[in-house]
């Protein structure tokens, strides 16, 4: 019986994006001397491989930011080179394209990078300009658009010669980011949502950490760990929108079948319970922190934790046990108790200079963000709903009297 040699027709695409490794946070090392969550990232990352090998795909898309820095560090270099090499190696007929993010790209033009050393290996790297990679094996277009800045962004046209065509896409959808994400890691390249079309089998995104959907045919996959400058940012946005963890996403580009696959975090993220100290005094709060700590599910050993304690004073933050507040940090990774001090609240806009200024909206969200509620009622949905009798208030309350009085 003769061999088959032909290549399938494309079916499948796997979609991950901001690796970012070389990543460094805190100041714990491993036994060989190597920052533990640099450690953690390599180790997530390899996990995402032996996924993508298990799945077995016909396109691997990494959309971006696949090391932490321009120049990462050689353990990231070597540990990308490995990682990369097992997969063209298990998977020889597919497809993998990789697109520079902004943490890839140098400022300068004269200044290289370092993603041409993977292309060494057999794989599509897009790296300075805009590319459309054509596959008429696979009757496959592939439009990948690198974050680089000055870049001319092409026409967003799918290649009509193509049963499938996929744009892959580093950067930021404008209206999707929330406001410190967008500010904290500045994107070069900003696209309109209506501009992305419908008429792509699949737009994959980069840039933004948490696994959103843009549109039916649009998503962020999302970092593969915890590697934003504001992880419990990160957390938060994760929680708000539903999402359990992080991971990838695989496409059948014939059916629409859409899957994230999830992964069990190499290094748990707790937060705990948050305490209100108003009228505590230092060992009350103390007790109360303990108390928490104690119940944390597993321990805090060698985990990512964050206690926030409201309203507590200067002086109350002062005669704390601190030396069992080191004995925390001690234990956990990393240990973050975030004391927060009392409110000032000006209650006319016209109080006296000097008094921050508080903007109604921001202190109901906050109250109900962590107010005991009844385990059938959607948190985000009471807090949004919340926010916008508010601003129904203000609009009454700012009309003209004529107006209101005809309503």
């Amino acid at each position: 019986m003769p061999v088959r040699t032909s290549i399938p027709t494309v079916l499948r695409l796997v979609h991950l994006s901001d690796l970012h490794l070389g990543f460094r946070q805190y100041q714990r090392l491993t036994p060989a001397g190597v920052n533990q969550r640099e450690t953690d990232v390599a180790a997530t990352f390899r996990t995402a491989i032996d996924r993508v090998i298990e799945l077995a795909p016909d396109i691997v898309l990494v959309a971006g930011d696949i090391f932490h820095s321009v120049r990462p560090t050689n353990q990231a270099i070597l540990h990308a080179f490995l990682q990369f090499s097992r997969l063209v190696r298990e998977l020889p007929n597919a497809i993998v394209v990789l697109v520079a993010g902004n943490h890839d790209t140098p400022r300068s033009t004269e200044t290289g990078g370092i993603l041409p050393l993977l292309a060494q290996l057999g794989m599509n790297v897009v790296d300075r300009k805009a590319e459309r990679l054509s596959f008429p094996e696979r009757d496959l277009s592939i439009l990948a658009i690198p974050d680089v800045p000055g870049l001319e962004v092409p026409s967003l046209k799918p290649d009509s010669a193509a049963q499938y065509n996929v744009l892959v896409f580093h950067g930021e959808v404008a209206g999707i980011l929330p406001a410190w994400a967008s500010v904290a890691d500045r994107a070069s390249i900003v696209i309109n949502r209506e501009d992305l079309g419908a008429r792509w089998d699949y737009i994959a995104l980069g840039h933004y950490h948490v696994y959103t959907e843009v549109a039916p045919n649009a998503y962020y996959s999302g970092s593969i760990d915890l590697t934003s400058v504001n992880t419990w940012g990160e957390a938060h946005e994760q929680d708000k929108a539903g999402v359990h963890g992080k991971g990838f996403v695989e496409r059948n580009l014939e059916t629409g079948e859409h899957t994230f696959h999830v992964f069990t975090p190499n290094r748990p993220l707790v937060d705990l319970e948050p305490v209100r100290a108003r009228g505590l005094t230092a060992d009350e709060l103390d007790a109360k922190i303990k108390g928490i700590v104690e119940a944390c599910d597993g321990g805090i050993d060698d985990k990512i934790v964050r206690l926030v304690a409201f309203d507590v004073s200067r002086h109350i933050a002062r005669e704390l046990d601190h030396k069992t507040i080191r004995d925390y940090k001690r234990r956990a990774l990393h240990f973050h108790l975030d004391l927060r001090r009392p409110d000032v609240f000006r209650i006319h806009a016209s109080g006296a200079a000097g008094g921050p200024r508080v903007d109604l909206k921001d202190v109901v969200a906050e109250k109900l963000r962590w107010r005991t509620i009844d385990a059938d009622i959607d948190r985000t949905q009471l807090i949004d709903r919340a926010v916008t009798y508010l601003d129904e208030a203000s609009a009454v309350a700012l009309a003209p009297a004529a107006l209101v009085d005809a309503s």
